[in-house]
């Protein structure tokens, strides 16, 4: 008797398996989007294109600090991989501005500042995912691949020129078959 409920409980459950995996359909295998994780206009719900606070920090305190300590890889726009010194580089900006002086005779003269990235500086992040859905219940299931931060781009007169992904986190550690252009 217990090996007949056994093997009937076997039985249903590689039916309910099959059946699932006939209706998982693979949406894409790749698919790459942002997502503004700081909301752009304080009149939408707390909860469009934002992640709130706390949790948004603590996002954005990993994706910078873990790579920047060695403790997550960070790899380029070409999937090389970053090493640590490289990561604290991308970090660490050196700008150099030519100013004038504020008494005559106003000489022009060049200075160099250090602006670092620092978490609060992510407004974005960028998703590299693959979709699957369940064609009878529509519900989605979403595998990351890669995760990269995006901070606002200015040039040296102050005006904002765009958004600027730093570098790629990779989740899956077959990753460059993925990103290979065609799959």
């Amino acid at each position: 008797m217990k090996k007949g409920i056994l093997f009937f409980a076997f039985l249903t459950a590689i039916s309910v398996f099959s059946c699932k995996n006939k209706d998982n359909w693979v949406v894409t295998k790749k698919v790459q989007y942002d997502v503004q994780i700081i909301s752009p206009d304080p009149s939408y719900d707390w909860w469009i294109q934002n992640i709130v606070g706390p949790d948004r920090d603590r996002l954005t305190d990993l994706l910078i600090e873990a790579p920047a300590k060695g403790k997550i890889k960070a790899y380029d726009y070409f999937n090389e991989p970053l090493s640590v010194d490289a990561v604290q580089k991308l970090l660490s900006d050196t700008v150099s501005v030519t100013m004038s002086r504020k008494t005559p005779p106003y000489e022009l003269f060049d200075t160099n500042y250090i602006k670092e990235i620092k978490a609060k500086d992510i407004v974005k992040v960028r998703f590299l995912e693959e979709w699957r859905m369940d064609t009878v219940s529509l519900q989605m299931e979403k595998k990351v691949y890669g995760i990269s931060p995006i901070i606002k781009f200015f040039d040296q007169d102050g005006k904002f020129r765009g958004y600027q992904p730093l570098y790629w986190i990779y989740t899956d550690k077959d990753f460059k078959k993925i990103v290979k252009v065609g799959i």
